[in-house]
């Protein structure tokens, strides 16, 4: 039995096997839940700041996608819990009312043992139909949404847990997960001849619908660098006065620097006469051969200025990004995030899942290092408010 997947726009694409699908949706779901292993019962409902949600939610909150979008217009189906849907909706105007983000910490119930068994039933409801064959194209497409959904959760319960950990006084180790690695070899930077270029998806494959519309652009001569800017590069930086000296920054960015008091990268702390940062095995002195992490655009866009250079913009990024390797670090790049030419909302609540962000925040190209396996592309559209820096995020300079 075979059914076929659809685009971000409904496009049916090709043939997938069921088999396929059922296999790829117990991994997915099985490694939501081993990357909570680690975890205490009580890590699992804190949330230190509105833009962190505590991991109960996303167990969840993933779950409630599939029972909401698929399982809940299946004859028979009887849902787990009626508060499901008001817990766990985050932003789908069209389905109902939710709890409000800021008060998702303040869940104590469902109980974590309860959210679990949530995803039980649901999982065993859609293997149920899986198994059986019975799943109709546009549940297919659906489903494939709903694993890429929940692959972008992985990502964000790994940088919540973070934020979560490393804002306990005891600095606790989340286990042996390696955030950087060092970018050995002599930099070679990447030249990019003036012209026009295609970019945005094209051909098979999955995407999101903010990846449509491929379309062509106008570069200028461009040179990239082909390495992430390191710890040292940023230390040499803070040392100069980066963070006091307000001609490097945006009015926005030095504002939100002045009120928040911001003097380095998250999670770093000058303790002992030294700089130390907190990563998932626990706190450590910063390491000068690794890139950078958890800056901001602001921040960003500053050490461009400083070093007399730039970001690059996302199109110039995607037409280079072949002659380098990136994947460590979400890279900030000078590009607003809107939409491309012809870009369309599919209808309904699903509607809702890229498009009404298309304001005020900037885009990220390439994937991190908790991004989950298999999810990233050339294409892929991050986004984010200029002032967050929670995510993996870096800098790849380019040549004013």
């Amino acid at each position: 039995m075979k059914s076929r997947s659809m685009d971000g726009n409904g496009a049916l694409e090709k043939e997938i096997p069921v088999t396929h699908l059922l296999d790829r949706y117990k991994r997915t779901r099985n490694r939501t839940v081993s990357l909570c292993a680690p975890l205490r019962v009580e890590d699992h409902v804190v949330q230190p700041a509105v833009f962190v949600s505590p991991p109960k939610w996303h167990l969840g909150h993933t779950t409630w996608f599939f029972e909401q979008f698929i399982l809940s217009g299946i004859a028979g189906y009887k849902l787990f819990a009626k508060d499901m849907a008001f817990m766990f909706n985050s932003y789908y105007e069209a389905v109902g009312e939710r709890v409000l983000r800021s008060d998702r910490g303040n869940m104590s119930r469902p109980a974590l043992d309860e959210v679990m068994a949530y995803r039980d039933h649901v999982d065993r409801a859609l293997e149920k139909l899986l198994e059986a064959g019975s799943i109709t194209p546009a549940m297919a497409g659906i489903l494939e949404l709903g694993l890429n959904h929940e692959e972008q959760h992985q990502e964000l319960l790994l940088t919540d847990l973070k934020y979560i950990l490393g804002h306990n006084p005891l600095f606790p180790a989340y286990g042996p997960f390696q955030e950087s690695k060092v970018e050995n070899g002599i930099s070679c930077p990447v030249e990019i001849e003036r012209g026009v270029y295609a970019i945005g998806h094209s051909g098979e494959g999955y995407h999101f619908d903010n990846e449509l519309g491929r379309h062509l652009v106008h570069l200028e001569d461009l040179t990239i660098g082909d390495m992430l800017v390191t710890n040292g590069d940023y230390l040499r930086f803070m040392e100069s006065g980066g963070y006091s000296e307000h001609d490097h920054w945006h009015s926005e960015g030095w504002q939100w620097l002045q009120e928040n008091d911001i003097k380095a990268p998250l999670y770093w702390h000058h303790m002992k006469g030294s700089w130390y940062n907190y990563t998932l095995q626990g706190l450590a002195p910063v390491d000068r051969t690794l890139p950078v992490c958890h800056v901001s655009f602001y921040e960003a866009f500053a050490f461009a200025e400083w070093k007399g250079m730039r970001l690059p913009t996302e199109a110039e990024w995607e037409v280079a990004q072949g002659r380098f390797n990136w994947g460590q670090r979400w890279e900030w790049t000078q590009s607003a995030y809107l939409p491309y030419p012809g870009y369309r909302r599919v209808p309904g609540a699903l509607g809702e899942y890229n498009g009404k962000f298309m304001v005020n925040q900037m885009v990220l190209r390439g994937a991190s290092v908790a991004t989950a396996p298999g999810h990233s592309r050339p294409t892929y559209r991050n986004f984010f408010h200029p002032h967050l820096r929670w995510q993996y995020t870096g800098i790849r300079l380019a040549r004013r």
